[in-house]
């Protein structure tokens, strides 16, 4: 008899520890932005940094890649889509978007997510969804349109939009992709190798779009100004890389495992708070009373949210009324 495992068998302390991780996830994506900006200001297209970050992130994980080679032949579909979604959808789509409409209306689209993990679960997955969960959604939807000051930037693009929302709907892959095979026992692939394998996918679909042959690559020799402070851009990169990306993802992906997408989802809205913080503090871009307003009503949202107890993951409600109890009679019948 194959015994399921759930992230709520691990205890308290697993659970804790998914919290943990999804909080050093939310801060090292979230000081993505604070790194790369200064890079753009120096001469840097943006999707050269989103290249510069992926492949970089992939040439340090090529080692666990070498490790897990045996993966793509196991579950080519998951790394496939885990690089497509996760990695290159995401940025790509992010940023196409603030070509088009302003960066908090698109911000605000992408942090649509978490709503929609939510109808993910309940309606593909058949999963219940907590009351904690959804009232954390709802919290963290309303603190981020007043962090993102919405208000200030509305405009119509029917193609921003739709890019804005295809970032949400890459976002949701990232989550949900990271929770695939948590229960499998043995046969669960290695989270290190879905991730390293992921981010050459990634690299390879970037490499085709932002075209890195064009880039100005003297940039990366010179400084890059911080707020008035000279930094080497080769060590605003190394952050991108090491910390923005590698830690980010190793630690986000770890972090759905030990709670569930729905709730992880809720916490990783604490990024785009973050993300206005250290711009606040390193950039000298200065929070208004409603940001602030905002980021305490995400950061209430997020913990609304952990509350919820996944304990879903590891033993599914009947799909229908009376599937249990006709379970139980049919193993009754055998014993």
């Amino acid at each position: 008899m194959r015994v399921r495992t759930s992230v709520s068998s691990q205890g308290s302390p697993g659970k804790g520890a998914g919290l943990g991780l999804a909080l050093v996830s939310a801060l090292a994506f979230g000081g993505s932005g604070v790194a790369a900006k200064p890079l753009i200001e120096a001469g840097l297209d943006p999707l050269h940094v989103v290249w510069l970050r992926a492949a970089g992130a992939a040439l340090v994980m090529l080692p666990v890649a070498v490790r897990h080679r045996g993966l793509p032949r196991r579950r080519p579909a998951l790394l496939a889509g885990f690089g497509l979604l996760a990695v290159a959808g995401v940025q790509a789509c992010y940023f196409a978007a603030l070509s088009r409409i302003p960066v908090g209306v698109a911000l605000l689209i992408e942090y649509l997510a978490p709503a929609m993990v939510l109808g993910w679960v309940r309606f593909v997955q058949r999963r219940p969804v907590t009351r904690a969960a959804a009232l954390g959604v709802v919290l963290a939807a309303a603190g981020l349109a007043c962090v993102v000051e919405i208000w200030s930037g509305l405009s119509f693009d029917a193609l921003g939009l739709l890019l804005a929302l295809g970032a949400a709907c890459c976002q949701v892959g990232y989550f949900v992709l990271s929770d695939q095979g948590q229960d499998r026992g043995d046969a669960a692939p290695d989270p290190l190798g879905v991730i390293a394998y992921g981010l050459l996918v990634g690299t390879a679909v970037l490499t085709v779009v932002a075209r890195p042959w064009t880039m100005d690559w003297s940039v990366l020799a010179g400084p890059a100004d911080l707020h008035g402070t000279a930094v080497p851009a080769g060590v605003l990169l190394a952050w991108v890389v090491l910390v923005a990306t590698v830690i980010a993802y190793v630690t986000g992906v770890l972090s759905v495992r030990r709670l569930s997408p729905q709730v992880a989802v809720v916490v990783a809205c604490l990024e785009a708070v973050i993300a206005t913080v250290l711009a606040w503090v390193l950039l000298g871009e200065h929070l208004s009373a409603p940001q602030v307003a905002g980021g305490a009503v995400v950061l209430l949202g997020a913990l609304i949210a952990q509350s919820a107890t996944p304990a879903d993951k590891g033993t599914p409600e009947p799909v229908a009324p009376g599937d249990g109890e006709r379970e139980m009679s049919a193993r009754g019948s055998a014993a």
